[in-house]
């Protein structure tokens, strides 16, 4: 398994790396088309666990957060979310007249995957689209990286005490502990190195986006495997062999995006 992760992550990073220096249009299809993918794993696996989620809401929502969020910013971001709630009731309350015995609750699934995904995905577009922004997000993406590289060394030689015993049992507190101690150390040397391209970022600043994804970066993970333990499947999808699906991938960066995205605001 660990061989088959190394040989797919091997062209895929530099691969992402490239995507996010040339940014513009083909960063903006890159991450609409990773939101749009993820929104429908989410979508399958509710309908596959006998909901019916809107596929239009689910999946086509997402992608157009994320190619709005590219040409407008966040400048008619409250039209959007007003229209895509609209449309979420109307088509769940066409779906309840047809017979439909859980639109009700059809109605929430579809709006948590829309803003969970689709609005979370599109701090993508706004933080690319910040000053030195292709290097503020080769910070805050290579971080969680870490976080997650060090949890799983630590835990899997040293775990012992289990950090989520339903949601993901082979997470420990020993490997949370060694995902913050990892932010620490090595985060501001990846800061070091970037500021040589971007005078505005410093050690400091990596330390302290380390330092907070670390300490929240997990709870990304175990929201999307709550979602699949409550399905009883082990991964959104098969799309990347090693890897499951995109959402898998993807989880603890819905969280990162969005956070780094705010704490550079801070600094400017």
């Amino acid at each position: 398994m660990l061989k088959q992760r190394l040989l797919v992550l091997i062209p895929l990073i530099p691969a992402a790396v490239a995507i996010i220096l040339i940014g513009e249009w083909p960063y903006m299809l890159t991450v609409t088309l990773v939101m749009g993918t993820a929104g429908w794993e989410y979508w399958r696996m509710f309908t596959r666990g006998g909901y019916r989620p809107s596929a239009f809401i689910s999946i086509v929502g997402p992608a157009v957060f994320s190619i709005t969020r590219y040409f407008f910013g966040f400048q008619y971001a409250d039209l959007l979310i007003a229209v895509f709630l609209f449309f979420a009731l109307a088509i769940h309350l066409v779906e309840f007249e047809r017979g439909c015995q859980t639109s009700a609750i059809d109605f929430g699934i579809s709006l948590g995957g829309l803003f969970y995904i689709g609005w979370l995905g599109a701090y993508f577009i706004s933080i690319r689209a910040l000053p030195d922004g292709q290097w503020w997000l080769l910070l805050v993406l290579p971080s969680i990286w870490i976080v997650d590289g060090g949890a799983y060394l630590i835990g899997r030689h040293y775990g012992r005490h289990k950090l989520s015993r339903h949601a993901s049992p082979n997470k420990s507190w020993e490997g949370y502990a060694g995902g913050i101690l990892f932010a620490l150390l090595f985060c501001p040397i990846l800061a070091l190195l970037w500021q040589t391209k971007a005078v505005y970022i410093t050690p400091l600043k990596g330390l302290v986006i380390g330092g907070i994804l670390s300490l929240v970066g997990f709870l990304g993970d175990l929201g999307e495997s709550m979602f699949k333990r409550h399905f009883n499947v082990k991964d959104s999808s098969n799309l990347i062999p090693g890897h499951g699906g995109v959402f898998d991938r993807i989880d603890s960066w819905l969280w990162a995006v969005p956070i780094g995205y705010y704490l550079i605001q801070l600094w400017k």
